[in-house]
């Protein structure tokens, strides 16, 4: 074998590497986000299609939270800063949200829940957190959230002793949706 032969071989190796590598990068986004929804790590929530039947009679004080990314213009905070409620029964919260711009703003919510250890026990229902939001200039909603805390936090060994949790959002400007961007510059016009 020549020793041009023995490089192009080593060459396409080392391509070969490279390729895995980086189909391996695009898959580990999707995958973290998956492993973190399924296990509750790093506050990451759980999602639910109803509450459970079992409502015990401890409770936890929820905290909320809220946030925007620096260079959003909307203006976002909790509607109640707290709520008690018992572990299992359906609750919800309000969020608002204002555009106080003169042009539309879309956004995205993320969201957490702080000890880490309650993420997996958190559920929601429903939530803002899981659409994009088109604030029309000057308008304020109010964006529900509802969730259960899972009744199995008083078997868990790391997570039986909370007594508080925290909610937090953080709202991340997005670009607008096709269809309303091509809406904006004629009300833009029509202000003028």
């Amino acid at each position: 074998m020549s020793a041009a032969a023995g490089h192009g071989r080593t060459a396409l190796k080392l391509a070969g590497v490279a390729a895995t590598m980086a189909a391996l990068s695009f898959a580990a986004v999707p995958f973290y986000d998956w492993f973190c929804r399924v296990t509750g790590y790093g506050g990451t929530t759980a999602t639910a299609e109803a509450g459970p039947d079992q409502v015990l009679d401890r409770t936890i004080l929820v905290r909320f939270d809220a946030s925007v990314e620096r260079g959003m213009p909307w203006t976002f905070r909790p509607v109640q800063t707290t709520m008690r409620v018992r572990i299992g029964e359906t609750a919800m919260a309000f969020y608002e949200a204002h555009n106080p711009t003169g042009r539309a703003v879309a956004g995205t919510a993320s969201f957490n829940v702080a000890p880490d250890q309650a993420g997996a026990f958190f559920d929601k229902i429903a939530c803002f957190c899981f659409t994009e939001q088109v604030l029309a200039p000057g308008e304020r909603v109010e964006m529900p959230v509802t969730f259960f805390i899972d009744p199995a936090i008083v078997e868990d060994r790391e997570a039986r002793h909370i007594r508080e949790i925290t909610l937090s959002y953080t709202f991340f400007e997005t670009p607008l949706p096709e269809t309303q961007a091509m809406l904006t510059p004629a009300a833009t016009a029509d202000t003028n």
